[in-house]
């Protein structure tokens, strides 16, 4: 459809916001182990932004909520945008992910959201042995950039009081 033949705001097309965090112990990447509608994938704790909600506690809470480990975000490792055909629904999604990488805090003793199996400590070399059961091609590509030195200060990153309901009168 062209700009020009949308009548209303709900015609304009809006990729999904995600967040995903790299986090590096000992040579190893923390992943999650999750049931998809394409079988069981590994991912980074990674989700979407909610609203009312900055990148920053987007990136904290899904980590948190998927791995049950605390994650303090140091720096942009990268921006990323990906199209994907579910195989659930035929319908294209288009995502644009932030990768953070930071400082890993204590685990939790908690539940993991529903559909993580389990959390797991893998190398460079073991993710690309499961290639083939990656969430996302952008799994691979972030642990790269990451391993390559890509980092972005967070200061790039900036939410307005309007968007955490901070505003003052």
């Amino acid at each position: 459809m062209s700009p020009s033949s949308r009548n209303s705001m709900s015609d304009i097309w809006k990729p999904s916001v995600t967040v995903a965090a790299i986090i590096e112990r000992n040579g190893s990447f923390l992943l999650v182990e999750e049931e998809t509608s394409d079988g069981i994938r590994f991912n980074q704790p990674a989700g979407h932004l909610e609203p009312n909600e900055s990148l920053i506690d987007a990136v904290t809470r899904e980590t948190m909520e998927e791995s049950a480990w605390d994650f303090s975000p140091v720096a942009l490792v990268g921006m990323y945008m990906s199209r994907y055909l579910s195989s659930r629904t035929g319908q294209e999604v288009t995502y644009l992910r932030f990768a953070f990488c930071g400082e890993l805090g204590r685990e939790h003793d908690r539940a993991l959201d529903h559909g993580i199996l389990r959390t797991v400590w893998m190398t460079r070399e073991e993710l690309l042995e499961c290639e083939s059961k990656h969430r996302s091609p952008l799994v691979m590509r972030c642990i790269d950039d990451y391993l390559d030195g890509n980092r972005a200060p967070l200061s790039v990153i900036y939410t307005h009081a309007s968007v955490t309901g901070e505003m003052l009168d």
